[in-house]
């Protein structure tokens, strides 16, 4: 069975290479030609901590300070053409290029306790892509002018925290001392205290939204003194994050009960999944538990966001910022033939569970989203497109969703597949 996500995170290296080390080595990623100062003012911040600073320079220019990973270093990561963009004079091909480079770095970089950087606009988007390929848990601050705006471009499905550098870096003063001051003290505090050994149970992946709580609790308690059970709130992000984490083999299955976010990328809701949405089930062959879950809804923010296409639409207004579509019948068929052709590439143990009185807490006998007909048209959607074999399966239940006795179905399904 999979490692605990905390044991894998461990496994990584954080905490026995403190263990073998007296200060934590941190390293410190900036353009040390036009950030040279702020650079160096940091790194001497982290040593003054008790960090062990590595100064890594991302800049296309000679370095104003001293460094101990150059650019040049750190461009040879990066694919054929590379040092040629760099050359190129051309910011944004510069950009690019590093970009892919400082990833490719990233990947293979061990020894590393935590990483900070620095940066405004083409720092912050060159360095967190870096930081997105190193493991979660593993300690992550960026240092941007962009920290206080739309960081979704930057973070992605990681843990990097984002700082504000609240004024330019354009050398230091007096503000700008007290920010990178801080940072350092966050950074050193990070990786000196690794949070405490976790269990180790194997991981489980589980997706929930408000309308498919009371499922997803009864399946997390049945399943608890077994697993660790990571719930991802399925609003898009939640989705991908699970399935990044089953890509790089922390988690030991899906019970994927929320597959809502499927609505949203078809019809241009606000909360999509991706278009490699259960592509990560075939990919791993995982134990896959699969359900209906809030199909039956399309998210928008508030109610003048709506499309004006849709005004006339059969909409809910779950709270002043989030109003919901129902699925129609044509969608719903769309939806289960989408889902039946992702399903039908995975070899590994799949059960998709169809709960035949209702996908959600609105979708009820007298709920605001009670469609017996669209209802109808999703599950024949599934019944007819899905190819059954041994290991992958299509189950129909008499129940509700949020039935206790449907939590109780998956459950044991899951514990049938599962090695």
């Amino acid at each position: 069975m999979a490692s605990s996500v905390h044991e894998h995170l461990i496994a990584q290296g954080a905490e026995a290479g403190r263990q073998g080390r007296k200060m934590a080595r941190i390293h410190v990623v900036g353009t040390a030609d036009t950030k040279g100062e702020e650079l160096a003012y940091l790194s001497e911040r982290i040593a003054a901590a008790g960090g062990e600073p590595v100064r890594v320079d991302l800049g296309i220019r000679a370095a104003t300070v001293p460094v101990d990973v150059t650019a040049s270093e750190v461009a040879s990561h990066g694919p054929e053409g590379t040092a040629a963009a760099l050359a190129s004079g051309d910011r944004g091909q510069a950009v690019a290029a590093m970009t892919a480079a400082f990833a490719a770095y990233a990947r293979q970089l061990s020894g590393c306790d935590g990483i900070i950087g620095i940066g405004g606009g083409g720092g912050t988007a060159i360095i967190t892509a870096g930081m997105r390929e190193l493991p979660l848990g593993l300690p992550k601050i960026m240092v941007s002018t962009l920290a206080s705006g739309d960081t979704a471009p930057y973070v992605g499905v990681s843990d990097v925290v984002m700082m504000p550098s609240v004024t330019d870096m354009a050398g230091l003063n007096g503000i700008s001392r007290i920010v990178l001051h801080n940072a350092a003290q966050a950074i050193v505090g990070m990786a000196r205290n690794p949070p405490p050994r976790a269990s180790a149970r194997p991981a489980l992946g589980l997706t929930m939204f408000g309308v498919t709580t009371p499922c997803v609790t009864r399946i997390v308690e049945l399943l608890k003194a077994d697993y660790d059970c990571l719930v991802f709130h399925a609003t898009g992000t939640g989705g991908r994050t699970m399935e990044k984490l089953a890509d790089s083999g922390l988690l030991a299955g899906i019970l994927d009960i929320t597959t809502t976010e499927i609505c949203d990328l078809l019809f241009g809701g606000v909360l999509p999944a991706g278009e490699d949405r259960l592509d990560v089930v075939a990919r791993t062959g995982l134990p896959y538990v699969g359900s209906v879950g809030a199909l039956d809804m399309i998210n928008f923010w508030a109610p003048e966001t709506v499309p004006e296409k849709w005004r006339a639409r059969l909409l809910y207004r779950h709270n002043p910022n989030v109003t919901l579509m129902r699925t129609t019948a044509g969608e719903c068929a769309e939806i289960g033939e989408w889902i039946a052709r992702k399903l039908n590439r995975c070899q590994g143990p799949v059960r998709f569970l169809i709960p035949e009185k209702g996908v959600s807490a609105l979708d009820i006998e007298g709920g605001a989203f009670r469609d017996a007909e669209a209802d109808a048209a999703l599950f024949s959607a599934l019944e007819a497109n899905l190819v059954t074999t041994g290991n992958r399966r299509l189950v129909r239940l008499p129940l509700h969703i949020n039935d206790p006795a449907f939590a109780d179905a998956a459950v044991s399904t899951f514990r049938e597949i599962a090695p």
